[in-house]
């Protein structure tokens, strides 16, 4: 299992439509996501989980895969990151 740690840097944090985003990124993957946020950890192939997680901005997130694509999962999700989630 591997993890990288993120911030939201978008204006409006993880809502609807990033948490979106981030699912549809995560389901391309045969690897098992997850997203901490403190002491809560959520599948992150759930738009539920996600959503739950109330990720504003400034938040920081903890990312982890495991599987055989761990690597590309979470380069291609901290992509998403660093685009803010093509919100700004």
């Amino acid at each position: 299992m591997k993890e990288v740690k993120l911030e939201i840097q978008n204006k409006l944090g993880l809502h609807a439509r990033p948490a979106a985003l981030f699912v549809k990124t995560a389901a391309k993957f045969k690897s098992d996501v997850f997203i901490s946020r403190d002491s809560q950890m959520v599948n992150g192939k759930s738009i539920m989980g996600v959503m739950m997680l109330a990720a504003e901005m400034g938040a920081e997130l903890v990312i982890s895969a495991n599987g055989e694509d761990e690597d590309a999962a979470l380069k291609s999700l901290a992509e998403l990151f660093d685009r803010k989630f093509d919100e700004d």
